[in-house]
């Protein structure tokens, strides 16, 4: 393990990236991206669940960029998924690493850090009860370190009512609390100095997330649908394309589906592909790579959340899908009251309008921007 000399600054990102997802990819690129313009000489870590596939997916994006996963497995091993235990075993494993003997070499570097910033994200909630402890590691090490501590863009809903006296305790020992939603602000709001910019990746938004060169051979519909955290069943998921793609009339061969999430976002078109013959898959690799194919002539129908606000970033019209009656109908519904113009269905028994409406206006975009760029420059 090396030692940065002593005059060059530790910045330690936590993030979700990795698994991977096109969200929790975009929102780590951004950050990472603004470091190598603002911080480039600084020590970056990126502490996340997936260390390997994240270098392989972010690695080049700034020129002293490391990952580990010390925090994360700090969380999964506290021998609890319960909030409070949780938080209790992560302050006890940064103060004294022996509690977590395996990962003290990860442990010296956290405790190390001059700014922790907890980038965005719906991954500290009450789906994910144990990721709590991130929050409380971080506090740990500003006990140690002196770190300036930052969350942004947080998704912190739906929370149990006996985990959020401690969200907000963590909360308070911040620098910097940003979250996404209104739910997630009021949850907070006694917590001195919580604004609501939105979700990080606004502060991403640019060319180089778009497919260049072919929007006018691109999909006059597209599909984004999952096969996760689901509370009805896949197919009856695929039902409700299938028979939304038909009365709309398009031609199958001028509909597109994007994969979000390998695997899991291609077990709804699995099941269609074969009544859609034509329609053209994206696979998560080549979105990555190539951008989204997303453009102002379109319409969308996306149960993932990031894909409806870079979607609706470019112009497109949508329809956003939800697919529970908490997490993702709250998601959605930040986007629509930011002004992504798209409409919300909460009900596969309610039929989508043949044409949507939406697509964010440029000046409201810009303005998502400008409220991040400012945040940023808070923490940096």
């Amino acid at each position: 393990m090396t030692t940065p000399p002593p005059n060059r600054k530790t910045i330690y990102l936590v993030g979700t990236t990795g698994h991977p997802n096109y969200g929790d990819e975009h929102i780590a690129a951004c950050w990472l991206r603004h470091l190598a313009e603002r911080e480039p000489e600084a020590e970056v870590w990126l502490d996340c669940p997936n260390p390997g596939p994240s270098e392989v997916l972010l690695g080049d994006l700034h020129p002293r960029v490391r990952f580990t996963d010390t925090l994360w497995r700090i969380c999964w091993h506290a021998g609890s998924q319960e909030p409070w235990q949780v938080a209790s075993f992560a302050r006890d494993a940064i103060r004294n690493p022996g509690r977590a003997p395996r990962w003290v070499a990860g442990i010296v570097v956290a405790a190390r850090a001059d700014v922790v910033h907890v980038v965005g994200g719906g991954y500290i909630n009450g789906i994910w009860p144990h990721h709590v402890g991130l929050l409380a590691a971080a506090v740990a090490i500003r006990e140690h370190s002196g770190a300036r501590l930052a969350m942004t863009g947080q998704g912190l809903t739906p929370l149990p009512s006996e985990a959020q006296p401690l969200l907000r305790t963590l909360s308070t020992r911040f620098d910097v609390v940003d979250v996404r939603d209104t739910p997630s602000q009021d949850m907070l709001a006694n917590v001195p100095g919580v604004t609501a910019t939105g979700d990080d990746l606004f502060f991403g938004i640019a060319p180089h997330l778009y497919r260049q060169g072919d929007s006018l051979d691109s999909p006059e519909v597209m599909i984004c649908v999952q096969s996760d955290l689901l509370s009805m069943s896949v197919a009856s998921l695929a039902g409700f394309v299938l028979e939304t793609l038909r009365r709309w009339k398009v031609p199958s061969e001028r509909i597109g589906f994007v994969e979000g999430m390998p695997l899991v976002d291609r077990e709804v078109f699995a099941l269609l592909e074969h009544e859609l013959p034509g329609a053209r898959f994206y696979p998560f690799s080549d979105v990555m790579d190539a951008g989204l194919p997303a453009n102002s002539g379109q319409r969308w129908l996306s149960t993932r959340f990031h894909t409806h606000l870079v979607a609706a970033a470019a112009g497109a019209a949508g329809t956003a899908l939800a697919i529970d009656a908490d997490y993702y109908t709250n998601k959605h519904g930040s986007l629509l009251e930011s002004g992504s113009g798209w409409s919300l269905n909460t009900d596969l028994s309610v039929s989508v309008a043949t044409e949507p409406a939406g697509g964010f206006d440029p000046a409201t975009l810009d303005s998502l921007r400008s409220a991040k760029a400012e945040l940023a420059a808070r923490i940096y």
